[in-house]
């Protein structure tokens, strides 16, 4: 429950009972909410700790079987954790009760999770590596920054030139005002070619574009841009910050080498 919390963005962390009662103690501050859990509710250590944040004003939350247990009545709120049997078939080891208060913590730490507004992105920022966190990447971790731009009035020798600079297969038209209005891609050329033959050099990027090239925001998931470029059926996308100006370029290709997807 305490990695639940904390990779929620929930502050926490486990606290034995026993090893609170020899100095652990001092983990508990005044602006932590004790989350205790004893099934029985009469744990002679869970309770010691319990009665400590109680003369410190820290508030309980208890988790137990025994809505009248010593614990119920020591803490301000009490989860009802109650179960009619164990699944053990002496019932007696913890198996069902155990089961429950997992379930009643998760569903607590979901609630406070609603309650903060927590989001995708947030989740990201708590888990960097591993698979979970390469799917939680951002856009502008994967994307490609030293980009050429065309202009419209760029002549064909000057489009080949970026095109083929950093072998990225398209490059972005931008207008006098530098927005994005237009996308060349080296199957762009190729069909130029073969459609204008001689006359190929006579054309600049307006004559060759496809306008209004599919767009992404830098702070979107990755994600994100594997499922637009996969309903468009395109390989790349170019990136726009807040102000609506091109800042990189993100590749399905690169997005597949990075394990993304």
């Amino acid at each position: 429950l305490a990695a639940t919390f904390a990779s929620t963005g929930t502050a926490s962390s486990f606290l034995h009972p026993s090893e609170a009662l020899h100095g652990d103690l001092g983990m508990i501050q005044e602006q932590d909410v004790v989350l205790a859990l004893a099934f029985g509710g009469e744990t002679r250590e869970t309770l010691e700790v319990v009665k400590f944040a109680n003369r410190r004003s820290i508030p309980v939350i208890a988790l137990t079987g025994r809505s009248d247990s010593s614990l119920a009545q020591l803490s301000q709120v009490v989860l009802d954790g109650r179960v009619e049997r164990e699944a053990c078939p002496l019932n007696l080891a913890p198996t069902t009760s155990t089961s429950v208060a997992m379930g009643l913590g998760d569903a607590l730490a979901v609630a406070i999770m609603r309650a903060k507004g927590f989001e995708k992105q947030d989740f990201a920022a708590f888990h960097p590596d591993g698979s979970l966190g390469r799917q939680l990447s951002l856009v502008s971790q994967h994307m490609k920054t030293d980009l050429l731009a065309i202009a419209a009035s760029d002549d064909f020798h000057r489009v080949l030139e970026v095109i083929t600079a950093h072998n990225y297969g398209i490059a972005g038209v931008l207008d006098e005002k530098k927005q994005l209005i237009g996308a060349i891609t080296d199957g762009d050329l190729r069909r130029a070619l073969k459609n204008a033959r001689e006359k190929v050099f006579s054309l600049h990027a307006k004559d060759i574009m496809t306008g209004n090239p599919k767009t992404i925001s830098a702070d979107r998931l990755a994600l994100d841009a594997v499922k637009m470029m996969e309903q468009a059926r395109i390989t790349s996308l170019f990136v726009n910050n807040d102000l609506g100006e091109v800042v990189g370029l993100i590749r399905m290709h690169d997005l597949l080498a990075a394990k993304v997807v």
